[in-house]
């Protein structure tokens, strides 16, 4: 049986190389991106240096041809939300609208996009001033920076191309993952002094192995029609965690996401210690 095609798109970043190895093995991979090396400078193999701020989309579409998937994780500038450069994430809108006018273009069925759970992060402050409990992504969007609004303009664009009324009815389908903490440092970026930030790292955690299953099954789910037919889902990307304030159960639902991590057994260890040494804090300053 013949693999499928996907592209992936800013394949030299993080996000992408925490899952490169479990789709090269599943798809007949394209990779894209403005460079041929990771942050650790090490050279990723078979990557077509493309950009995809280009608005003549001639220069890069035919790496969009007889495409199924398309897993946009491309972006320009920098991941720290609290950046005040407009333009660079106004850039970034402009080079996910390419990725999906091309897509149209050359009848990609679908595109699964690396959004970010930045784009309502300003229910997060509300959550630790235990003023609301959880967070869905039928929650209004709302975000107080940039780079949480480019994020909700990825989504709300992905939603007029599901719809397909730009494009005399043509629709693309599209998946929104929300990605929250894809790292394994989560106890030790924690504040011991503050351990709302260990609880907010568990329940932010992302696995490796749960964001390809996720990334996977967003792309192979058969239906990804919404209440209202459009096929567009938003999930949020994190693993099964016992901490979590985010929901999942619309990724478990709608695709079978069936995370295999928990932060809270994966991380036990190291919570006990920092526990521990919390603990013998207190004792010392009493």
């Amino acid at each position: 049986m013949a693999k499928r095609k996907v592209v992936l798109t800013g394949a030299c970043g993080y996000v992408s190389g925490r899952m490169l190895d479990a789709l090269r093995e599943r798809y007949e991979l394209t990779l894209l991106d403005v460079r041929t090396s990771d942050p650790d400078g090490k050279e990723i193999d078979g990557v077509h240096v493309v950009d995809l701020l280009n608005r003549d989309r001639d220069a890069y579409r035919e790496h969009f041809r007889d495409v199924d998937a398309v897993v946009h994780s491309g972006f320009k500038g920098t991941v720290n939300h609290r950046h005040t450069d407009f333009w660079k994430e106004y850039e970034n809108v402009m080079m996910c609208y390419n990725v999906y006018q091309t897509c149209i273009e050359e009848d990609v069925r679908r595109v699964v996009m690396m959004s970010s759970n930045h784009a309502a992060d300003f229910y997060e402050p509300l959550i630790w001033e235990e003023k609301i409990d959880f967070v869905t992504k039928d929650d209004y969007p709302l975000t107080d920076n940039f780079y949480g609004w480019g994020k909700i303009s990825y989504e709300a664009l992905g939603f007029v191309f599901a719809t397909g009324s730009m494009n005399d009815g043509k629709r693309l389908e599209n998946v929104q993952i929300r990605i929250g903490a894809p790292r394994d440092s989560v106890v030790e970026d924690a504040d011991p002094d503050n351990l709302k930030t260990l609880h907010r790292g568990l329940g932010a955690y992302l696995s490796k192995r749960d964001q390809a299953q996720l990334v996977i099954k967003s792309i192979e789910a058969e239906d990804i029609a919404d209440r209202f037919g459009i096929p567009f889902q938003v999930f949020y990307g994190i693993s099964g965690n016992t901490h979590r304030f985010w929901g999942i159960t619309d990724a478990m639902k709608n695709i079978g996401y069936a995370p295999e991590d928990d932060s809270s057994v994966k991380f036990a260890e190291k919570v006990g210690e920092l526990m521990v040494r919390r603990q013998d804090q207190m004792s010392n300053d009493s």
